[in-house]
């Protein structure tokens, strides 16, 4: 059968850079759905997108659909005919829905009877039958959350649509999308090749377009773009900092990338890194450089989507753009330095934290509070931690942080300097915003880490103690990033805290303020929920959590020897029989209605099976029960099953019900002990 290549293309004005890769790889996987399932066969399949086009190639695309054989089973043979043979108004009716008569019905034979049956051959459709609905399609499902219309059509779209491509082979597909017939007509760049160009053929696209000055592959423009930023970079002895998203931004607002670089007076870098780096990047979308020794240099680096015969005139004209940014920054920088962050403290009062939980200020002072009761627990000076966390939220009301709320604690630490304040002050401030996200780097010390503990503390606390607490996708405070950034902190800071005691004491600060009585409660049932999700980016098996689940251990570094004991006590070849053995067990005293005896009496031990478990889980409890006090998990549980030969032969030889009330009060109190050595850590029972 032919095949050839399909390439369907919308042109339009320039797409939103933020959403570009977005929609083209939906367009993408829809139309390949929609392929997958009219069962044609092709070969490989891409998408293109630049900032005016979306597009999908198709190689080897077969030229119809299969041959398709049709069956329809109509009524049974003692249904579609009366006792005369006549058939009956179901078979004609059914006959009349397929276009044939009764009388030309085949028959089928089943183990439940027979059959009326339809067959038929059903011809497949072709390539140019299928492939503009298959368009309309897949532009509907587009994620495009505010469509606009232009000029006089009522057609609605991300942005004005102007031309559509669908083509297989050399011919054009007919057909309309968006309210445009389709053609081989294609936009060329904007300014290096106005009007349209024509595709001769579809497997020519990504060469009839570079052409005209277009480049459609968007990961080859993104390699191209990352090699000359790299590349002009090193020529001025630096390097670039490329932020992944600016980089597919910059990607997403260019179709001939050239790459040029800019300079700004050196004066501007008295100014700290940050905000500068945040305005070249933000306002301007440019790679800012650092030196190999790292500091920030007098350079940008920029993506023109032009190539023009006076490149000097494009660096001049971005960096006249550059230099009343930079200027505003280092306006803000000294403005800010005339008043101290101690002077800012009351203009706090003015920002409400939330309605019900109070001010800015109110929660300064919390968090001050909270940041010095860590403070004592983990041997850091409790007057920096109190001081760190009372001036915590004073760079947010500076002239830079508001421009620039990205910079908010870095700014601070900064001012901080500037203050005279003690550099683990200092830094506390910055490092109480980390982690900011998945990956993020953690405070730097510890008393930024107490801070960063205090202030996601509060706000669990607070939000959970008015009842707001997240609902499906709706998290407008960030409690999860709070919960999973507190997780973080504790356990890879290896500080000895434990959460209930930080809920507990965060309680008290805030007075009659809470209303959700359950409040305590809801907080640790949360972050023991995000337990699971941390645990598992470590490749945890679920099954290991939920048995150190059951014990809801709120200090984390508990928990995590615990994950770890249970993982590799998983890995033992004892784990299989032992994790079953203590399920058996728990079914049965979940069953048992009388009440145990405080301990084992050695004088009602008859079989010698039991009498050997009893004797060697003696042995084995004395041995582990300093370990557990040390916490020392995985220790206590590599000893425990050693038992595993002792507990076989007892399930294999010892009757546990047994008829003496006595003798079977004994021997589930021995199972309830050794049960509750394993519960002590975990359910081991959950294994799987």
């Amino acid at each position: 059968m032919k095949n050839e290549t399909l390439l369907v293309e919308l042109g339009t004005e320039e797409l939103p850079p933020k959403a570009l890769s977005k929609l083209a790889t939906v367009f993408f996987e829809q139309l390949k759905l929609q392929l997958n399932k009219a069962e044609i066969a092709y070969g490989d399949i891409k998408w293109f997108a630049s900032p005016r086009r979306l597009a999908v190639q198709v190689q080897a695309l077969e030229a119809k659909q299969a041959d398709k054989v049709v069956e329809k089973r109509g009524p049974a043979v003692n249904i579609a005919f009366d006792e005369e043979g006549n058939a009956s108004k179901a078979a004609q009716g059914w006959a009349r829905s397929n276009g044939i008569t009764v009388d030309q019905a085949e028959r089928v034979k089943t183990e439940k009877g027979e059959w009326l049956l339809y067959k038929a051959t059903q011809s497949g459709k072709s390539v140019s039958e299928l492939i503009p609905d298959m368009v309309n399609n897949a532009l509907s499902k587009l994620p495009i959350p505010k469509p606009m219309r232009w000029g006089s059509e009522r057609t609605q779209f991300i942005r004005p649509v102007h031309t559509l491509t669908m083509m297989y082979g050399s011919e054009v597909i007919t057909g309309s999308a968006l309210g445009i017939n389709s053609s081989n007509q294609l936009q060329g760049h904007r300014f290096h090749h106005r009007g349209l160009v024509e595709l001769d053929h579809a497997k020519n696209y990504e060469s009839v377009l570079e052409s005209a000055y277009v480049i459609a592959d968007y990961d080859k423009r993104k390699q191209l773009i990352l090699t000359q930023v790299e590349k002009v970079a090193a020529t001025i002895k630096g390097n670039a900092i490329i932020d992944p998203g600016l980089l597919e931004e910059v990607v997403s607002i260019n179709e001939w990338p050239v790459t040029l670089v800019g300079t700004f007076d050196e004066d501007f870098l008295s100014v700290p890194a940050e905000p500068l780096i945040y305005s070249m990047q933000d306002h301007q979308k440019y790679f800012p450089v650092r030196d190999e020794q790292g500091n920030l240099m007098n350079k940008f680096i920029f993506v023109a989507n032009i190539e023009s015969k006076e490149p000097q005139q494009v660096i001049l004209g971005n960096e006249k753009v550059i230099r009343p940014r930079l200027a505003d920054a280092e306006f803000f920088f000294k403005t800010d330095k005339k008043q101290t962050l101690e002077s800012r403290l009351l203009s706090l009062e003015s920002v409400l934290f939330q309605k019900q939980l109070g001010t800015l200020k109110d929660k300064s002072e919390r968090i001050a509070e909270l940041s010095s009761f860590i403070a004592k627990q983990i041997d850091e000076s409790h007057e920096d931690a109190f001081r760190a966390g009372l001036l915590s939220k004073t760079d947010l009301m500076s002239e830079m942080v508001l421009e620039f709320p990205q910079v908010q604690g870095t700014m601070g630490k900064y001012y901080a300097r500037h203050d005279g304040e003690s550099e683990s002050i200092a830094q506390a401030l910055e490092d109480q915003y980390r982690p900011r996200f998945a990956g993020d780097s953690l405070p730097e010390a510890n008393i930024g880490c107490a801070v960063a503990i205090a202030d996601k503390v509060d706000t669990l606390v607070g939000i959970f103690g008015i009842g707001q607490a997240p609902k499906g996708d709706k998290d407008p405070f960030a409690l999860r990033r709070a919960a999973i950034g507190l997780i973080r902190i504790i356990i890879e800071k290896q500080l000895p805290l434990d959460i209930a005691d930080l809920i507990a004491h965060s309680q008290t600060l805030f007075g009659d303020k809470l209303t959700n009585s359950n409040a305590a409660q809801d907080v640790i049932d949360f972050v023991m929920g995000r337990f699971r999700a941390y645990f598992e980016e470590q490749n945890i098996s679920v099954d290991v959590i939920q048995a150190v689940l059951v014990n809801k251990p709120t200090a984390p570094l508990d928990f995590e020897k615990r994950v770890k004991a249970v993982a590799h006590f998983k890995s033992l070849p004892a784990s299989e029989t032992l994790a079953a053995a203590n399920k058996r067990v728990g079914n049965i005293l979940a069953k048992f209605e009388g009440e145990l005896t405080s301990s084992v009496n050695k004088d009602l031990l008859q079989e010698e099976a039991e009498q050997q478990l009893a004797k060697v889980f003696e042995d084995v409890k004395v041995t582990i029960a300093p370990a557990i006090a040390d916490k020392d998990y995985q220790f206590a549980l590599t000893t425990l099953s050693t038992i595993k030969t002792e507990i076989d032969n007892f399930f294999e030889h010892v009757m546990v019900m047994a008829e003496d009330e006595a003798v079977k009060i004994n021997r589930l109190t021995m199972l309830n002990e050794i049960r509750n050595s394993f519960l002590a850590i975990a359910d081991i029972s959950l294994l799987q």
